[in-house]
């Protein structure tokens, strides 16, 4: 499946991480579910696909308020980490994103914007060899407001010394989406895995169809 670039002069390109250059989610997803359950406490796949690129921190905060819960919040974030990067070697990335990476690495800047810690984040692009791809990673504690508040992008915009208006931001969540349009951004929306799988399903199908 082909990404649909928007027209426009773009110097700089911003990347969200998980469920946008690594195939991250099921695998975070996973790791959440795990924990949780701990706790006896529901977090249903719907609700995290969308609160995606929502801070570690913020995810916990509101678990507690919807459960009556007091999860420990450094703690549950550690834990949930460790099952994450565990399961780092099973992790791939996202080929029709890696595809604009290769295609412009070393025409223009590239940063990741992410609502995940810059060790997980550091470990993912590890994993995945493309660390030495971005100029700047912008993840939880660099900034005060999250997504969807436009400060992470702007944030990455001013390391990176390119105006707003020239940044094309590659996202997967919606609160992602919101925060990079706030910035004053062009997006390219990545599909969930699932809308992926669905949608080379579909090209596979009319290939056959038409050999």
């Amino acid at each position: 499946m082909k990404l649909t670039l928007p027209a426009g002069d773009f110097k700089a390109y911003l990347f969200d991480c998980d469920g946008t250059i690594a195939d991250s989610m099921p695998l975070h997803y996973v790791a959440w579910k795990t924990v949780l359950a701990e706790w006896n406490c529901e977090f249903a796949e719907e609700l995290f696909y969308e609160w995606g690129g929502m801070p570690v921190g913020e995810i916990i905060s509101q678990l507690n308020q919807r459960h009556g819960l007091a999860m420990p919040f450094d703690a549950l974030q550690r834990r949930k980490e460790e099952l994450f990067y565990a399961n780092l070697p099973l992790m791939k990335v996202v080929p029709e994103v890696l595809e604009h990476i290769e295609a412009r690495h070393g025409e223009i800047p590239f940063a990741v914007v992410s609502g995940s810690t810059q060790e997980s984040v550091r470990a993912s692009l590890t994993a995945l060899n493309l660390l030495d791809r971005f100029q700047t990673l912008v993840c939880a504690g660099d900034y005060k407001r999250g997504k969807p508040h436009p400060e992470p992008f702007l944030m990455a915009a001013e390391r990176l010394e390119i105006a707003p208006e020239h940044c094309l931001v590659f996202e997967d969540g919606q609160m992602g989406i919101e925060a990079a349009m706030a910035a004053g951004m062009a997006t390219v929306r990545i599909g969930t895995p699932m809308e992926r799988a669905a949608a080379r399903e579909l090209a596979l199908s009319g290939a056959v169809g038409n050999g």
